[in-house]
């Protein structure tokens, strides 16, 4: 399952060009075009990567950057600051606030890709890898296999994705809200409650016997691949 990386950006003309070129690398795109949208985004989705507009109608990008790094859940994703503002000074300020890295319009795509591909890389290496693994439980992208202490699990297609979603980051809980955007889909209109059901079923799969169950249930706010499994194991 492809990154999904979020643009903060307010020059059409420019998000559709980084749109385009992201969408070409195989990644999943979501674009905002003020700061309110980009907090109602990030309210709706836990992107893997920000490219965040230094100039934006309403929230700023710097004020935007500045509260994604308070607060616990987006803390750690990595954000590049897109600007006209080449000066030093505003680059310091930029990463100062917490982005991690720092492109100056007009730039160059090429540029910006290699960018993002080695800001992941770094944040989230299981998203470039072709094999996830955690514990006795194994997901080969390559193949679309699963195998658990050596036994292959069959799942169905709704079931595998759902799995692959939770093994990229283990231990961020998803709401089910979440997880219909990132499995599903926002184009398609599928009840919340569908999740339980896929959850239930992926549980069914690759759960055997006195196996311990990998995804974490939390209450009150959604499913989580619980980042002790691997230790459990």
């Amino acid at each position: 399952m492809a990154a999904t990386i979020l643009v903060v950006e307010d020059e059409a003309d420019l998000s559709v060009l980084m749109r385009y070129n992201l969408e070409a690398e195989g990644f999943r795109v979501l674009t905002a075009e003020s700061g309110d949208e980009a907090v109602e985004a990030m309210q709706e989705t836990t992107p893997d990567l920000i490219l965040l507009d230094w100039m934006l109608p309403g929230l700023s990008g710097i004020e935007l950057c500045r509260r994604w790094r308070a607060r616990e859940e987006t803390a750690r994703i990595p954000i590049i600051m897109i600007t006209a503002r080449g000066e030093e000074e505003e680059r310091v300020r930029g990463l100062a606030t917490g982005a991690d890295d720092y492109v100056v319009k007009p730039f160059s795509v090429p540029e910006l890709l290699a960018r993002i591909n080695a800001l992941l890389r770094r944040s989230s290496p299981q998203l470039v890898t072709a094999v996830l693994k955690a514990g006795d439980l194994e997901l080969d992208r390559t193949s679309h296999r699963v195998s658990r202490s050596g036994r292959e699990v069959h799942l169905g297609p709704t079931e595998y994705r759902l799995l692959e979603y939770l093994m990229r980051h283990p231990g961020r809980v998803y709401s089910r809200e979440q997880l219909l955007d990132g499995v599903w889909g926002n184009d398609v209109y599928v009840d919340e409650r569908t999740v339980d059901v896929h959850v239930g079923r992926l549980r069914k799969a690759i759960n055997r016997g006195r196996s311990a169950d990998p995804i974490r249930t939390v209450r009150g706010a959604g499913y989580a691949f619980d980042e002790r499994f691997e230790k459990a194991s």
